[in-house]
């Protein structure tokens, strides 16, 4: 099995340039993941890419098979991740083209399996131990200074913090629950950045998210409220840079031996009842 030591979870955009890309097929306990996993070389750096919602777009925001992604990259040898996303702004100030690094999570998913740890047996017969994961702070905090300072150094300003909450999708909000987001102080909504985040925290692994505000939610607006074409539009327009941001973040983060943030305890002290990849 090939190596890597970052992963990225976001679209094709991110790698499909590059002139030396391996792709290869991972398989889980918990199924296949969204698509093939993509391997090249980022300064200096081993990175596997993995198309969150698959390559065209199939999988919508609730179908996608997050424990197979997290597991499968962990599998490869990440233990840092970046989770770039499109998210609508719940704010006036933060329009189209703000780029927003959030420290806090809301979750408003469903039907979602949100842990490895739920005590049902594995196709090997192992089973998994019941456990309860700290997750007050759900972001990697060396992560997101790695992805602060990249895009400052690519003259985009970000906003430093704020609250994504993740709805199931994949309708976007009608105006009273997009108001009622924002009058809770929440920053951004977006539909996938949960149970990335702790799925990630559950394997150990540094999870960083990098959200990139395509639209003005319907609470936040006047118009005719968000459109599916609209978020692609914008993603589109934005994606070159976000690129570079990204790039530059992966440059950034330590080597994995070196990490020493509250990622890498999320496992001190627990009792697994199975081996993780």
């Amino acid at each position: 099995m090939a190596d890597a030591e970052i992963g990225v979870i976001g679209g094709s955009g991110f790698y499909s340039f590059l002139d030396d890309v391996t792709e290869i097929t991972v398989d889980t306990p918990y199924g296949r993941p969204s698509d093939s996993l993509f391997l090249g070389e980022i300064a200096g750096r081993q990175v596997a890419f993995l198309p969150r919602h698959g390559r065209g777009h199939h999988l919508p925001p609730h179908r996608i098979n997050y424990r197979a992604n997290l597991w499968a990259l962990r599998s490869l040898g990440v233990r840092q991740v970046l989770g770039p996303c499109a998210v609508g702004g719940l704010r006036p100030e933060y329009g189209p083209g703000t780029l927003l690094v959030p420290d806090q999570l809301v979750d408003r998913t469903k039907a979602r399996a949100q842990t490895y740890f739920d005590g049902e047996p594995l196709p090997d017969g192992s089973v998994p131990n019941v456990v309860h994961l700290t997750f007050a702070d759900p972001y990697c905090p060396t992560g997101r200074q790695a992805a602060l300072s990249a895009a400052r150094g690519r003259d985009w300003e970000p906003v430093d913090g704020g609250t994504l909450v993740v709805i199931e999708g994949p309708r976007f909000s009608t105006r009273a629950e997009s108001r009622w987001h924002a009058a809770q102080g929440w920053s951004v909504v977006g539909m996938t950045g949960h149970p990335e985040a702790v799925l990630a925290r559950e394997l150990g692994l540094c999870y960083t998210s990098l959200t990139l505000v395509t639209d003005l939610d319907a609470g936040a607006e006047t118009g005719e409220g968000v459109s599916h074409d609209e978020v692609f539009r914008v993603f589109a327009e934005n994606v070159g840079r976000l690129r570079e941001v990204l790039f530059d973040a992966i440059a950034g983060l330590p080597d994995n031996a070196a990490r020493d943030c509250l990622c890498t305890g999320a496992h001190v002290g627990w009792d697994l009842g199975i081996e993780l990849p």
